[in-house]
C-alpha cells in the first residue's frame, strides 16, 4: 500500500489481542491497542481522535470463563459488551471514515452429522447462510450483532471458530479439550492463529468488507485434533470420550458444532499471494500438525534452555 497504515487493537491484555499486537510490532507496523471500555461513547470517540486510526481492529467481547456457560449468567454483561459496546465501536469508526475490522464467530450454526459425528450431512455454511443455532446467550448475542453490523460501512466481520495458538495458552481450543475429563469427537471447523492472523493486517490494508468465514478449509474432528497432539507433542497422552447427550449434562449451555466454508478466504489469500504477499492458509489436519511442529519445538528449545 502507498500509505503506511495506522493500526488500533481493541481489546489489549487479552489473548488474540496481544498476539496481533506483537505480530503487526514484529512487522514494523504502526500499531496502538487499548482496553476502554467499548460501552463508553465519550472515550471511544476520545481514543480514536487522539490515536486518529486509519485501520482498527476489534478484538474485545465476551466469550466467557472459563467458557460460554458465564453468558448465560452474565447476561447483562455479555449484552453491554458483544452487542452495544461492538455497535458503539462500529458508528464511531464510521462517523470519522475508519475501516473496521471486528474478530466475531462462526459459532452461529449448527451442521447436519452422521451418526458417530464424523461425517458432515449438510454443506459447510457460507457467509451468506442465515444463522441456525442460538443454543448459547453468548451464541444468540453474535449472531444479531453480526446481522446489525452488516449496515456499517467499511466493516468486516471474521468469524473465527475454535482458535488455537502455537503454545498452550489457557484461551487456545486444544489447551481447553486437552484439559477436559471427558470429550465429545464431533467435526468442526478450526482457526489457526498462526496461519490466520497475519492476514488480518492484509485484509484492512485492502478494506475488505461483510461477513469472512476466518477458518482454515476444512473440518477436523476433536479426537482427530488430540491424536494429533499426542503424536507429535505429548507421547502417551490419552483421553476419554462422551457423547454429545453425556455433554448435555454437565453444560448450561449447547455448544454449536459446524463447517464453515472457507471458499472466500482462500480467494482472496490467492489474490495477495498473486500481489506479492507471503501468505498462506492450509488445510486443518496440515495447519495443526504445523501448529504442533512448531509448539514440540518451542517446547524442546525451552527445555533445552532450562525455561520452566
Amino acid at each position: 500500500m502507498a500509505n503506511p497504515e495506522t493500526f488500533l487493537i481493541w481489546g489489549a491484555g487479552g489473548w488474540i489481542a496481544d498476539l496481533l499486537t506483537a505480530h503487526l510490532r514484529a512487522h514494523s507496523r504502526t500499531v496502538h491497542a487499548t482496553s476502554v471500555r467499548l460501552q463508553n461513547i465519550h472515550q471511544v470517540g476520545a481514543v480514536l481522535d487522539e490515536i486518529k486510526p486509519t485501520c482498527v481492529i476489534n478484538c474485545a467481547g465476551k466469550t466467557g470463563r472459563p467458557n460460554v456457560d458465564w453468558c448465560e449468567d452474565h447476561k447483562l454483561e455479555t449484552i453491554e459488551s458483544n452487542v452495544i459496546g461492538a455497535l458503539v465501536l462500529a458508528g464511531e469508526c464510521a462517523k470519522r471514515g475508519v475501516h473496521l475490522s471486528v474478530l466475531a464467530t462462526g459459532c452461529i450454526y449448527s451442521s447436519e452429522y452422521s451418526p458417530d459425528r464424523n461425517t458432515l450431512l449438510s454443506a459447510p455454511f457460507t457467509e451468506s447462510d442465515p444463522p441456525n443455532f442460538s443454543g448459547s446467550f453468548y451464541s444468540l448475542t453474535k449472531a444479531h450483532t453480526e446481522a446489525l453490523l452488516l449496515h456499517y460501512p467499511s466493516t468486516l466481520i471474521l468469524r473465527l471458530r475454535m482458535p488455537v495458538s502455537d503454545d498452550l495458552h489457557a484461551r487456545s481450543f486444544v489447551t481447553k479439550i486437552k484439559s477436559y475429563a471427558h470429550v465429545v469427537n464431533v467435526l468442526n471447523s478450526h482457526s489457526i492463529l498462526h496461519d490466520l492472523l497475519p492476514l488480518i493486517p492484509l485484509l484492512a490494508e485492502h478494506r475488505e468488507t461483510g461477513v469472512l468465514n476466518f477458518t482454515n478449509p476444512g473440518a477436523i474432528s476433536h479426537n482427530e485434533v488430540l491424536e494429533l497432539y499426542r503424536d507429535i507433542v505429548e507421547p502417551g497422552f490419552t483421553w476419554q470420550n462422551f457423547s454429545l447427550e453425556e455433554q448435555a449434562k454437565v453444560i448450561k449451555a449447547d455448544r454449536s458444532n459446524c463447517g464453515l466454508d472457507a471458499g472466500r478466504l482462500i480467494g482472496l489469500v490467492e489474490k495477495y499471494r498473486k500481489e506479492g504477499s507471503q501468505v498462506e492458509v492450509p488445510e486443518i489436519r496440515e495447519a495443526y500438525r504445523g501448529c504442533f511442529g512448531r509448539m514440540k519445538e518451542e517446547m524442546q528449545s525451552k527445555a533445552g534452555a532450562g525455561v520452566a
